[in-house]
């Protein structure tokens, strides 16, 4: 099925105070004080950046040129922090001491899903940062799908680990409870074969909440017939949690659980996913603007570009537009139901939805 900046961890002290404040205001107004109450700020999403790359050589005929991606993945990174070389914009995001799991979208396979060029650029980067080889991890929700799109040579080749999440097993501590019943199956917490158990409870899994540190989210740009795209939140989220079927018996129930398993926090109020999240890039050297979970190549055109931001939301929805563009186009009629989640995931401080507070900025390679 579903990032978040570390710096916004900063607005939930500021929530927990508001009850406070709202006391106050009402009882000066009560003792008759001719001031006037202080507005509270309203808690916003900082205006997000989009760093677009492009270079039109970089995948051709189903081809992609790795030595073109290299140079593409640097160029977004020292735009996306602002660094004057590679291995101080790494350095600016995660450290040493660090655990990085590297998100990727196995399950389309080779073509349309995470391109395994663009994952080694990252890998290759991290290690000549300082990023130790045992402390990278290469993911997605079920490793059987990391081997079927070959990420197991690539990890092989650097000695970095593969993992899936749902293979890590869950953490029975940290459970998200919501009001919906779910069948378990095998493999869920609790499941009994003897016996049918329903349950409201969802566990996340044990790679997210004993492992990893901090996230760098590389997502393909494929379309999602529910919510417009497969992109950031939704890779964030598939396979984060057990029992999670029962969040997809209606749209409005899978947009609202979604932000809900990104912003679960620990004992210290931070975000397990959300406030991990230290960089998403889009890969986009190929677009597919129909289907979502298979590749279907008739439905698939390049696009050479990568995209870099901190902010998934507002790489989801610029992806949402771009695909949406194609299909006008090729006079293609399928337009994916407006959804909700992105609007959600705004208000609970993971993104910034809004198109008109967002910055694309156009670098082209040649």
């Amino acid at each position: 099925m579903f990032c978040m900046l570390q710096k916004r961890s900063r607005f939930r002290p500021v929530l927990r105070w508001l009850p406070c404040l709202a006391a106050v205001v009402v009882l000066g107004q009560a003792l008759g004080s001719d001031e006037k109450p202080s507005e509270t700020p309203a808690l916003t999403n900082p205006k997000p950046r989009i760093n677009v790359i492009r270079d039109d050589a970089s995948a051709i005929r189903w081809k992609i040129d790795k030595q073109r991606v290299d140079g593409m993945v640097e160029a977004g990174l020292l735009q996306a922090t602002g660094s004057e070389n590679p291995t101080a914009g790494w350095l600016s995001i995660v450290s040493p001491e660090d655990t990085v799991g590297i998100k990727v979208n196995a399950g389309p396979g080779q073509i349309s899903g995470t391109r395994r060029e663009v994952t080694d650029a990252v890998v290759r980067g991290l290690l000549k940062a300082g990023i130790p080889a045992k402390q990278i991890i290469i993911w997605d929700a079920k490793l059987e799908d990391l081997h079927k799109a070959k990420f197991d040579t690539l990890a092989k080749r650097h000695g970095v680990r593969l993992a899936g999440s749902i293979d890590a097993g869950w953490d029975e501590s940290v459970v998200i409870d919501k009001a919906i019943l779910g069948t378990l199956i095998e493999g869920d917490v609790g499941f009994d074969p003897d016996e049918e158990k329903d349950s409201r409870k969802s566990h996340l899994s044990r790679l997210i909440t004993g492992e990893i540190t901090r996230i760098i989210s590389i997502q393909p740009l494929i379309n999602h017939n529910r919510v417009g795209v497969s992109g950031h939140l939704v890779g964030l989220a598939r396979g984060a949690v057990d029992n999670d079927r029962r969040f997809s018996v209606s749209d409005s129930i899978f947009v609202t659980a979604l932000p809900d398993i990104i912003a679960k926090t620990d004992d210290k109020e931070m975000r397990y996913i959300g406030d991990r999240v230290a960089l998403c890039i889009t890969d986009a050297l190929y677009m597919q603007y129909l289907g979502q979970s298979k590749s279907l190549l008739h439905y698939t055109e390049p696009l050479g570009q990568l995209w870099f931001s901190t902010d998934p939301v507002a790489l989801d929805v610029f992806g949402i537009e771009t695909l949406e563009a194609k299909r006008q186009d090729l006079e293609v009629e399928f337009h994916p139901p407006r959804s909700r989640l992105y609007e959600n995931a705004t208000s609970v401080l993971i993104g910034e939805s809004d198109p008109d507070r967002r910055v694309v900025e156009y670098f082209r390679r040649d």
